[in-house]
């Protein structure tokens, strides 16, 4: 018999304007729109919820959502500042499980089946928890047995949401599904299957295989089998480690140099454990650290031999700490990583796709 698979999806709130409004609390509880100008042709990347009772949604204009709602503060995108929350994000995951497969940046599959912890409603809840300790956002969870579920299910009770979808309800949950609400069905496809009098799940299962791909080709395929709740997609990793880090926003900002070296200590060690562990060495180490203010400094040093050494990352980074760092300046996070990887074993270096940093967790 199969062993059946739990996933998780993950799906941050709101995400980029939720990052704006933790970082400026003047927004909070505002109708805030993250994208282009609204006297340009630019669009807009996501909104808070308070926008999108006006009916404002991301991929409108600029200009059509100003007009929908006159007083909404519109923010430029901050990338970085998303980037690197989403990293902490990841970072979290990997305490969970190793199969981890982000769709954006916020949004992951999560792979639990083989976890030491049986239940993967209980994982889902700790990691929301963990995220919102560690980044003061909040994400919505689904479980279920496959990706297409826990994907249906995360998206059932935003924001904040935590939705099980088991093996014994799913029939009932996809056939009262409106067809608009199953992933993979874009508004021109949802338009087409109402013309056909598809509405829901019900009446979607109800259409045989070959006149599904003779309307809608090899999608066909995909709706025939979803509808029924069948979805084996595995949780996959694709891309090419390209880095091994940590790093800690701290508790409060810190002034003493002794302070921070000990944190680089601690860090040092466990990203040399990691490597072993990984059978990896590296040639470039980084420093970040990023100041009370929120500006960011890197700075490296790149080897012409590889390194693993624990001592030889923390002299490094100590090193390039007191070179650079702005006394003047109280420091909010420190963060090592290293680069120009190079494996005993090539097989070890896939990782996830859109990231170029793995985040060793804090511990």
């Amino acid at each position: 018999m199969e062993k059946i698979r739990k996933i998780i999806h993950i799906d941050m709130d709101a995400f980029f304007a939720a990052v704006e409004m933790r970082d400026n609390p003047k927004l909070r509880g505002k109708p805030v729109v993250v994208g282009g100008d609204p006297q340009s042709r630019g669009v807009v990347s996501t909104c808070s919820y308070q926008a999108r009772k006006f009916g404002i949604h991301s991929a409108m204009s600029a200009a059509m959502a100003y007009r929908l709602c006159p007083h909404a503060i519109f923010v430029r995108p901050r990338f970085a500042a998303y980037k690197e929350a989403s990293e902490q994000i990841l970072d979290i995951f990997f305490q969970y499980t190793d199969l981890v497969e982000p769709m954006s940046l916020d949004e992951a599959y999560l792979d639990v089946t083989s976890s030491a912890n049986p239940s993967a409603t209980k994982i889902a809840k700790q990691i929301k928890q963990d995220i919102y300790a560690k980044t003061k956002l909040t994400a919505s969870a689904g479980v279920s047995f496959n990706k297409f579920l826990a994907k249906i299910a995360s998206d059932m009770k935003k924001p904040d949401g935590l939705v099980v979808i088991p093996p014994s309800k799913a029939a009932k949950i996809l056939q009262e599904l409106p067809i608009g609400k199953f992933h993979g069905i874009g508004q021109a496809t949802q338009q087409k299957m109402q013309r056909l009098g598809i509405n829901n799940g019900k009446d979607l299962l109800q259409w045989q295989l070959p006149d599904l791909i003779r309307h809608f080709g090899k999608m066909g395929n995909y709706f025939y089998n979803v509808v029924r709740g069948i979805d084996k997609r595995p949780v996959k990793t694709e891309r090419v480690r390209k880095s091994i880090g940590k790093e800690n926003t701290f508790s409060y900002d810190l002034e003493e140099l002794v302070e921070m070296n000990k944190y680089l200590k601690s860090c040092s060690k466990q990203i040399a454990e990691k490597m072993k562990q990984l059978e990896v060495k590296a040639k470039t180490v980084t420093l970040k650290i990023k100041y009370a203010d929120f500006t960011i400094n890197t700075r490296s040093v790149s080897f012409t031999h590889t390194v693993d050494s624990a001592n030889l990352l923390y002299s490094t980074t100590k090193n390039l700490l007191q070179q650079h760092l702005n006394s003047t300046k109280k420091v909010r996070l420190l963060g090592i990583s290293v680069s120009n990887l190079v494996w005993k074993n090539r097989t070890e270096q896939l990782i996830l796709p859109f990231y170029e940093k793995y985040s060793l967790t804090d511990s």
